[in-house]
C-alpha cells in the first residue's frame, strides 16, 4: 500500500476541479482581479453560513486577528488571555497592536484553554480573551461567555482551524464579539493561497475592520487611520465559494474518520485519544493523539519521536502540533508567564494523525495497524 500522507489535496480537487476551473476562468474573464463580485459574494455567504450579520474577507487568518484587536482598540498597556498552545499568530497579533499576551495552561485531554485557570489571569489590565478552537474542538464558550460578561471583556474567537464547528447548536465565529478564521490551504475550508475572514454580529466592528483592512480609507485618498492592506483576491474568493457548497459534507467525513481512530484506537495501551467536547460539534481538522508511555531515563528520542519515525517506515506519515509552547518560544523568551506544565507536556507527547476526508477505512487500518505494531518496541 502506498504511503498515506497527513493529508491530500489532489483527491479534492479531482473531485472538484471542473467546477473550480470554471470559476476561476470567470474571474480572469471579468478583468476585475481585486474586490471583484466574489468577493462580496462570498462575504455574504460566509456570514450566513456562520450566522452573523457581517463579515469580511481579508488576506489571512493572522490578519483577522489583528484587525479584530485593531478594531476593539487593543494596545499598549492592555494584557489579553490566549492559550500557549496553538500557532503563534494567535499571540503574535497580540503583540503586533502593542498589548501584552497572557498564557493560560490548556486542558489535557481537549487541548483547549482551561476556562477554570482564566479568572486567575484577570487583572485590571485585562482587556479580551481569544480561544481558540484547536484542532476543530470548540471551546465551552457558554462558560466563557460568562467570564467574559462578568468581568466586561471582549472575546475573540480564533476559529482558523474549525470552521464549521458549533457550540450549543451555534456556529463557532458566532459567539464572541469576532470570529476569526483563517483559508490556508490545509484548513477544512481552505483556499489555493492564502486567505482569511472575520465575522462578527456587531455592525460597528465591521465598519471599522473594513476602514483598518483598507489602508485606513473612508474616501478616495482619504485615511482616517493608519490600516493595513489585507484583501481577499477575487480568484481566491470564487474557488471558497465552490468549496463551501461542500464542507458540511467534507466535516460530515472527518467525524466518521475521528469516530473510527477513537473507536479502533480506545484500547490500545499507552495511547490516549481526545475527548469530544460534551455540548461541542467539532469538525476534527486534526486528530491529535497523546503518547502515554514514559520516557527512558537515558538520552535521545522521546517516545512520541520514536513512534513519528517507526510510522514514516511504515508509511504513515504523522505531524506535530506543537512541539514548543508559545510562551517557551525565542520569541517570548523575556515573557513573564505563569507555568504551563500542561502545554509543556502536550508538546513533548501528542501526534497528529492522518485526517482528511477522503480517507480510507482501509488506509486506517493501516494507520491503526502501524501504531499497534510501533508501540511494542519503544
Amino acid at each position: 500500500m502506498p504511503p498515506i500522507p497527513p493529508l491530500d489535496l489532489t483527491q479534492q480537487y479531482q473531485a472538484i476541479g471542473a467546477d473550480i476551473n470554471q470559476a476561476v476562468l470567470d474571474v480572469l474573464a471579468s478583468g476585475q482581479y481585486i474586490k471583484g463580485p466574489p468577493v462580496t459574494q462570498f462575504e455574504t455567504r460566509f456570514a450566513h453560513y456562520i450566522g452573523t450579520s457581517d463579515c469580511l474577507a481579508c488576506n489571512s487568518g493572522t490578519d483577522a486577528l489583528y484587525l479584530a484587536l485593531r478594531a476593539l482598540e487593543i494596545g499598549p498597556g492592555d494584557e489579553v488571555i490566549t492559550s500557549p498552545f496553538t500557532f503563534i499568530a494567535t499571540a503574535e497579533t497580540i503583540s503586533a497592536v502593542g498589548a501584552t499576551p497572557v498564557f493560560v495552561d490548556v486542558e489535557a485531554d481537549t487541548f483547549n484553554i482551561d476556562l477554570n485557570q482564566i479568572e486567575a489571569a484577570i487583572t485590571p489590565r485585562t482587556k479580551a480573551i481569544v480561544p481558540v478552537h484547536l484542532f476543530g474542538q470548540p471551546v465551552d464558550m457558554t462558560k466563557l461567555m460568562a467570564i467574559a460578561q462578568r468581568h466586561g471583556l471582549f472575546v475573540v474567537e480564533d476559529c482558523a482551524q474549525a470552521v464549521g464547528a458549533q457550540w450549543n447548536g451555534q456556529t463557532i465565529g458566532s459567539i464572541g464579539d469576532v470570529g476569526c478564521f483563517s483559508f490556508y490551504p490545509t484548513k477544512n475550508l481552505g483556499a489555493y493561497g492564502d486567505g482569511g475572514a472575520v465575522t462578527t454580529n456587531r455592525s460597528d466592528l465591521a465598519a471599522k475592520m473594513r476602514v483598518l483592512s483598507d489602508h485606513g480609507r473612508t474616501g478616495t485618498y482619504y485615511h482616517e487611520t493608519i490600516g493595513i492592506n489585507s484583501r481577499l483576491d477575487s480568484i481566491q474568493a470564487a474557488i471558497l465559494l465552490v468549496k463551501l457548497r461542500h464542507l458540511n459534507q467534507w466535516n460530515t467525513q472527518r467525524r466518521q474518520v475521528a469516530e473510527r481512530y477513537s473507536d479502533w484506537l480506545a484500547k490500545a495501551p499507552d495511547i490516549a485519544v481526545p475527548r469530544p467536547i460534551a455540548g461541542g460539534y467539532s469538525v476534527w481538522h486534526q486528530y491529535t493523539i497523546r503518547i502515554q508511555v514514559q520516557p527512558s531515563s537515558q538520552a535521545g528520542e522521546s517516545p512520541r519521536d520514536r513512534l513519528r519515525q517507526s510510522l514514516r517506515e511504515q508509511g504513515v506519515i504523522s505531524m506535530v502540533y506543537y512541539p514548543i509552547p508559545l510562551n517557551q518560544q525565542p520569541a517570548y523568551r523575556d515573557h513573564s508567564s505563569a507555568p504551563t506544565p500542561v502545554a509543556q507536556r502536550l508538546a513533548n507527547t501528542v501526534l497528529s494523525l492522518p485526517m482528511f476526508p477522503e480517507l480510507t477505512a482501509d488506509q486506517q487500518l493501516q494507520v491503526v495497524h502501524s501504531i499497534k505494531n510501533s508501540l511494542q518496541t519503544l
